[in-house]
């Protein structure tokens, strides 16, 4: 939207005096844009693509789909669902002033991106150990990523710390497990991810029901600054 206010014209001057000349630009005389126009909330929409493609990912990672075969499925998600829609909201995040989503989504989504193109081009190409190796250096730059993310949490709300917190220990787990290739830490490591996207969900739920509902139905437990 667009203001309807008419630019400022010069005082009117008498036939015997001279009219200033008028040394506005093209631009100077077009409305001024309203940069206050409210757009939605990408927050739940972020977090709901961080969820969906996180809980695929992690049933592969905790060992509850047997048929290694089917871990294709993850690729399209973290392409357009994880990857494009996160970048998306995280633009979004930088419209509404928010650094810390704008910063979470953009990125996490880029990880997503970076991931399929890894899976689809990369892995195939490497030996075994190389692979796992090449694997825990990605995980290990996304974990210290998601340390300081975790810090800033901190004065944001509940659920918000508690994804976080729960991702950063799946970051770990699975880091670890990947550099010394442990079935056990990369399905830990898995299960630990089901739970954030558990609660990636429940957040998206709660910046989708309570303005819909007009009031609190999932409370997302604020930190109260002093």
């Amino acid at each position: 939207m667009t203001s309807t206010i008419e630019p400022t014209l010069l005082p009117e001057t008498s036939a015997h005096t001279r009219r200033a000349p008028d040394t506005r630009t093209e631009p100077d005389l077009l409305p001024p844009s309203d940069d206050g126009v409210p757009i939605a909330d990408p927050a739940p929409l972020g977090l709901a693509a961080f969820a969906g493609t996180t809980f695929v990912l992690s049933l592969f990672n905790a060992g509850l789909v047997g048929n290694p075969e089917l871990v294709a499925v993850v690729l399209p998600l973290a392409l357009i669902y994880g990857g494009l829609v996160q970048l998306l909201a995280g633009m979004w995040e930088f419209r509404n002033d928010n650094t810390f989503g704008a910063v979470a989504f953009t990125s996490y989504g880029a990880f997503w991106i970076s991931y399929f193109f890894y899976a689809r081009f990369v892995a195939g190409t490497l030996p075994p150990a190389d692979a796992h190796t090449a694997v825990g250096i990605f995980l290990l730059m996304w974990t210290i990523f998601t340390a300081y993310m975790t810090l800033a949490a901190l004065k944001t709300n509940g659920v918000l710390i508690a994804v976080f917190s729960t991702v950063l220990v799946a970051f770990s787990l699975l880091t670890i497990g990947e550099f010394v290739e442990s079935t056990f830490l990369l399905h830990a490591g898995g299960y630990f991810g089901l739970a954030a996207a558990a609660l990636a969900w429940y957040g998206s739920a709660a910046g989708v029901v309570n303005p819909t509902w007009r009031r609190t139905v999932l409370p997302v437990f604020p930190v109260k600054h002093g």
